[in-house]
């Protein structure tokens, strides 16, 4: 049983998609994982969150059909239930699991969805076997680290001032990958040599186009830069959503589609923020503003250097934008046996008015690093070096998870 869900209920208007994509079950679901995550979450909480409601569709849904290696459990369930229901009731029971204070609003969001659905046993023993497989989810990242206390000692002398914002995913590191072997598992090599001719090329080339009163910066930059300030789920999910739509995909291969690209982008969270905080490169507003203290001869400080908005607070190295749509880009890729997709388009909170419209995956995820130098905080280096683990990240977890079954189990 497939019903057309659209319009049922989603949450709220998504915060950067444009057109909405509104396919299915695992579509409208991740919507609103993603609209109820956004304002509560920084994005590598965010994105473990909607990772968590993403295998646990495909997994409710494939304990159903079977067609694929379940991605943790694969429960009894009756050959009638309802794979809306259970799609649902798991992404529903996960939500009111794992966002502080916001239990009530997920109860009420799946009541809502699942009141649009026939009455019945088949909704009974989906909606049975959605829940069951939500707690087995929630069990098994209930201790993964996700909610260790920020412990990021500031490196300074005693006595000494040192700006006192709280960092971004410091405890991220030790998190238990969803399908990495170890955060570590692709851990790049270290930064370039300051005192090299790359070091100079990419640091003066940030200084001139990175800056906020940048003139050498063209127009177009300008609005990449500032259309890729959005981050987290929110940046990158509709783009998944549309494509689902575009392929009219059926309900377990959108399940697993999506999942895989929730996994790859958690992953790719969890490994860049232990690649940053082992290495602890210097943002570009530090090397620039310290420039005459790096050894090398060719970059002149500047004192009063900013770059286009706030400095994400994590260190430098290598960037998380350009890890996160490279992961996302290599899945696509891979499912879909091709770089060349049908239209998708973004809309971004941090760029009104501007839409952004990619026919090639890859050249969506170079859009997106290039924007991360036009805005002043990564090298050209640093995202050449995300991307590269992004690619490496997709291509695992691709591999590794939720594979096809090397036999249907007739039901």
């Amino acid at each position: 049983m497939q019903i057309d869900l659209c319009g049922a209920l989603v949450a709220v208007a998504v915060l950067a998609a444009a057109p909405p994509a509104c396919a299915d079950v695992i579509t409208d679901w991740n919507e609103n994982a993603v609209t109820l995550v956004t304002p509560r979450m920084p994005p590598p909480v965010a994105q473990r969150a909607v990772a968590m409601v993403q295998v646990a569709m495909f997994d409710a849904v494939n304990s159903i059909e079977r067609r694929y290696r379940p991605y943790l459990v694969q429960l009894e369930a009756a050959s009638i239930a309802s794979k809306e229901a259970a799609a649902a009731a798991a992404a529903g029971a996960v939500l009111a699991g794992v966002i502080p204070n916001a239990e009530k609003q997920a109860q009420e969001l799946t009541a809502s969805y699942l009141a649009a659905l026939p009455e019945g046993e088949a909704k009974s023993e989906g909606v049975k076997l959605g829940k069951a497989v939500a707690a087995r989810i929630l069990q098994a990242r209930r201790d993964d680290g996700s909610d260790a206390p920020d412990a990021y000692r500031p490196k300074t002398k005693p006595g000494v001032y040192v700006p006192t914002a709280i960092t971004v995913g410091s405890s991220w590191p030790n998190v238990m990958p969803f399908a990495l072997k170890s955060p570590a598992q692709f851990r790049p090599e270290p930064p370039i040599a300051l005192t090299g001719k790359e070091w100079a090329a990419d640091y003066n080339q940030i200084k001139d186009l990175g800056a906020k009163d940048s003139t050498k910066r063209s127009a177009r930059q300008t609005e990449d830069a500032r259309f890729w300030l959005i981050t987290g789920p929110q940046s990158t999910d509709p783009l998944v959503r549309q494509l689902v739509a575009a392929k009219k995909l059926n309900v377990l291969d959108s399940a697993r589609f999506m999942a895989l690209a929730s996994v790859a982008l958690a992953d790719a969270y969890i490994a860049v923020m232990d690649a940053k905080y082992h290495y602890e490169f210097w943002r570009p507003i530090t090397a620039i503003r310290n420039g005459d203290i790096d050894g090398n001869p060719a970059t002149d400080r500047d004192p009063t250097w900013q770059p286009i908005d706030n400095t994400p607070m994590h260190p430098e190295y290598p960037c998380a934008h350009c890890i996160g749509s490279s992961a996302l880009a290599t899945v696509v890729e891979t499912v879909l046996e091709t770089a060349e997709i049908p239209e998708i388009v973004m809309t971004s909170p941090t760029a009104p008015g501007v839409t952004h419209r990619w026919t090639n995956i890859r050249g969506y995820t170079d859009e997106v690093s290039q924007a991360r130098i036009w805005a002043g905080f990564h090298y050209r280096f640093s995202t050449l070096v995300g991307q590269e683990m992004g690619q490496k990240i997709g291509r695992y977890v691709v591999a590794n998870v939720m594979q096809p079954a090397a036999a249907a189990q007739a039901r």
